[in-house]
């Protein structure tokens, strides 16, 4: 794959940006759905951070949403905690998912928030007693 051109350039990029969120101290990366560009639609985000609401204490987290195919393009978006939609896909399945456009998936996937695993976004800097005993 590295010898064509177009594929190398989209692979070589996309495998900097897979080992950067692999290689993330704060272990707040996973994959996640996020309701974007409208509530009725969803789509594959990374967290890469979360934070705390200065005003509330509410839990936010920074989402990386990657673009088709060239997933090193993207938007940032925060996003509420309670929003976020689990699921158990690897940053390899939800990388092969976007590069390939979607034809190229896993069998199922959690995509109302009542059906998967809660989403345990905990604060990176500042953990709560609440969160800690969740």
């Amino acid at each position: 794959m590295a010898r064509i051109p177009i594929v190398q350039t989209i692979y070589g990029a996309t495998k900097k940006l897979i080992d950067t969120f692999r290689n993330s101290p704060d272990g707040a990366q996973r994959v996640v759905l996020i309701d974007f560009p409208s509530p009725e639609m969803k789509t594959v985000g990374f967290v890469t951070r979360v934070m705390l609401d200065k005003d509330t204490g509410r839990k936010l987290a920074a989402v990386y949403v990657p673009t088709t195919p060239n997933p090193t393009s993207g938007y940032l978006e925060i996003v509420p905690a309670e929003n976020l939609t689990a699921t158990d896909w690897t940053m390899d399945d939800a990388m092969t998912f976007i590069v390939s456009g979607g034809a190229v998936a896993p069998e199922s996937m959690n995509y109302d928030k009542s059906a998967g695993p809660p989403v345990d976004a905990e604060p990176v800097d500042a953990p709560t007693a609440q969160s800690q005993t969740r």
